[in-house]
């Protein structure tokens, strides 16, 4: 994800995209997104006017402009929308338009079929009359834009150089207003909007983008100048240590999860950054967070206000757990007041929960659907903070007021954008910490809880497969979809470490997979005690370990789990020259029974999968194991998979994707009203069936 404070990077002096249209546009629009300063994320718009050839090959203007949803610093030409400007310019002629008749208008302008819906913000740039125009929310603008005294500061910047556009609700009247600046002044080099953002425009594509920089770096020195050391204040409050802050975040986010959580899953994120301590820990941080949000595109993502808790670190760990189960419950009430006093007919309440949650001396906690959602209110907040540093040198900071915030968050054609996620999955916002996840069994499971929209906590001995394993469930389902953690499921200290990892990574966990394994065969009396002893401290006292861990964050969630242990088929049937396996696998069973009984009651359900003779990507049989197995039945190695399928039943193999899957029915609502229950994943094996 893209949160950088560099500058973003100056046009370029050799290669250039070829000619002036769709593949300059897209290259200009990367390089404004590549700044967060310059455009929130998902936020902004640019366009060009070109001449295409249209299906009968005449020339025909076209106007090529982002699409609702997407992101300038990722958007590539498919994401533009095209529309025939011939269309669009004559209503410039119009008084006014309303929001529905202007989308449904703008619809019929299409240039081609399949292309994106249109910016909200289309007409700016159809009425601006340039042939390449930028929209952008750069925080020195919005600091400016959000002043009392916004008009007067922008001519004091830019002087006749610039119009300012009082605010007013983006779509068709905001855009002719800009569009009637710009075209009775030639010599106007940009248009601010008032508590929204900047226009810009040029003959080029370079052009343009040199113009949005140098107006940006106009209004970032005159703040400069007037830069103020303490912007927010006397700090009054003591930042916490990095261990201290960890540890107190380990106890607090599963509480503040799992309030969260009444309706969905939902997924925490945690900054502790300079940035916001600085502002979390000062005397202005209440007076200026409670004003509202900073820009109107923030709301959706952001909600209007945060919640900052009634907390200090001196009141310990406790009270953090009390202010933020207190905070949340005062924030959904002033919520549902917030949605009563200003919904209309029609109007259905978003989840109430806050997106922003500012702990003083901790720093910043966002959550959502899923971690791209948390890193989303995570980068506006930031920007925000930017933006109310410089409110002081501009003389205040004032938003929206909670009528018009309640109009930008309800408002269709914002929501529209949120219409255009997938459906939702199975396992959204749920986390799932599996161990023994870099291989086989384990590495299986995460592909497929992966699948259905789970973040995935890969925990392993093996570090570089652990990594590996995370890695490719990131690049295929998306940012900080998995993370790796080191766990020795013997060592207790490791196991609660990388709970902790997971705690801080996403909140909490909601799904634990006990798979990690060990195996060896011997006659009894060849067992050595050494070789009892770790097969009971891994399968045994391991798989106790992670559960109780794994119950320590579910109560504190306090809205039920789920954890599935591996087993094996010889916890039921015996194992000849298998004893201290087999045992230890027995013992894991029961165990999760008896913790069915202890969880039930708060809604944590402990389930059993008993697969036999996985030998496909399992590290377990690419050991001593294999060949172990194979002397005890006398058959060479090579045989063992024709030899356990003879025996199955059903005459199969069984994969590690076959395991996967019952886990996975364990793990979701399909089962969510079975505990202490066992399947068996072994291709039928009459001697382990379940009675």
């Amino acid at each position: 994800m893209n949160d950088t404070d560099q500058r973003c990077p100056t046009w370029p002096a050799s290669q250039p995209p070829a000619g002036e249209g769709l593949a300059a546009l897209a290259h200009r629009s990367r390089l404004l997104g590549a700044d967060r300063r310059i455009v929130n994320i998902f936020g902004g718009n640019t366009s060009v006017k070109s001449i295409e050839r249209d299906h009968l090959g005449r020339a025909t203007p076209v106007l090529w402009v982002k699409a609702s949803g997407s992101d300038l610093a990722s958007i590539e030409p498919k994401h533009f929308a095209g529309l025939r400007l011939d269309d669009i310019e004559p209503l410039f002629a119009r008084p006014t338009m309303s929001d529905e008749d202007m989308t449904a208008y703008l619809d019929r302008c299409a240039f081609e079929p399949g292309r994106p819906r249109q910016s909200i913000e289309t007409l700016l740039h159809a009425f601006t009359p340039a042939p390449h125009v930028d929209h952008t929310h750069p925080d020195a603008i919005i600091a400016i834009a959000c002043s009392p005294n916004g008009a007067a500061l922008v001519q004091q910047v830019f002087g006749k150089r610039a119009a300012f556009v009082p605010y007013i609700r983006p779509g068709f009247d905001l855009s002719k207003q800009i569009g009637a600046a710009v075209r009775n002044n030639p010599d106007l080099e940009c248009v601010v909007m008032g508590k929204h953002g900047l226009v810009t425009w040029g003959d080029t594509a370079a052009a343009c983008y040199a113009s949005t920089l140098r107006i940006i770096g106009e209004a970032e020195a005159f703040l400069a100048a007037k830069a103020n050391p303490s912007p927010f204040g006397p700090t009054t409050i003591t930042r916490v240590s990095a261990a201290e802050r960890d540890t107190l975040l380990t106890q607090v986010l599963p509480v503040i999860r799992g309030a969260i959580s009444q309706d969905r899953s939902m997924i925490l994120s945690v900054d502790s950054s300079d940035d916001v301590l600085n502002f979390t820990t000062s005397a202005q941080c209440a007076a200026l967070a409670m004003r509202g949000a900073a820009c109107p595109d923030h709301l959706v993502h952001t909600k209007r206000v945060p919640l900052l808790l009634d907390w200090q670190p001196e009141h310990g760990a406790d009270a953090l757990i009390t202010a933020a189960t207190a905070g949340i419950a005062r924030f959904v009430s002033d919520y549902r007041d917030y949605f009563q006093s200003h919904a209309q007919p029609g109007d259905t309440m978003a989840a109430p929960w806050p997106r922003i949650i500012l702990i003083p001396g901790i720093g910043m906690v966002t959550t959502g659907s899923d971690a791209f959602a948390a890193e989303v209110s995570r980068q506006l907040y930031r920007r925000a903070i930017a933006v109310m540093r410089h409110a002081d040198v501009v003389g205040g900071f004032e938003t929206l007021d909670a009528a018009e915030s309640f109009a930008i968050e309800y408002w269709p054609l914002e929501l529209y954008k949120l219409s255009l996620k997938p459906p939702p999955k199975p396992l959204d916002g749920h986390v799932a910490l599996i161990t023994g996840a870099a291989s086989g069994i384990g590495r299986a499971a995460a592909a497929r809880l992966a699948r259905d929209g789970a973040h995935v906590v890969i925990a392993d001995r093996n570090a570089d497969g652990s990594a590996e394993v995370a890695a490719a469930l990131t690049a295929r389902h998306g940012f900080h979809r998995a993370i790796a953690t080191p766990m020795d499921v013997t060592s207790e200290a490791a196991v609660d470490a990388a709970f902790t990892a997971a705690t801080l990574a996403y909140g909490g966990v909601d799904i634990v997979v006990n798979n990690a394994g060990i195996s060896k065969s011997d006659p009894i009396e060849a067992t050595s005690l050494a070789d009892w002893q770790l097969m009971f401290d891994i399968l045994a006292t391991g798989y106790f370990l992670v559960a109780r861990a794994a119950f320590r964050v579910l109560r504190r969630q306090a809205c039920g789990g789920a954890l599935v242990f591996v087993a094996s088929k010889n916890a039921v049937a015996a194992g000849r020259n298998a004893g201290a396996y087999s045992a230890a696998k027995a013992a894991e069973l029961h165990l999760a029974r008896c913790l069915a009984e202890e969880g039930g009651g708060a809604g944590i359900r402990v389930n059993t999968v008993l697969p036999d003779a996985v030998l496909s990507g399992s590290s377990i049989w690419n050991s001593s194991w294999r060949a172990d197995r194979a002397a005890t039945y006398g058959i060479a190695e090579t045989e063992l998979e024709a030899h356990y399928r003879a025996r199955t039943t059903l005459k199969v193999n069984v994969l590690p994707d076959d395991v996967a899957e019952a886990i996975a029915f364990f793990a979701s609502a399909a089962s969510r009203k079975t505990t202490g229950g066992v399947l068996t994943v072994d291709g039928g094996v009459p001697a382990a069936y379940v009675r």
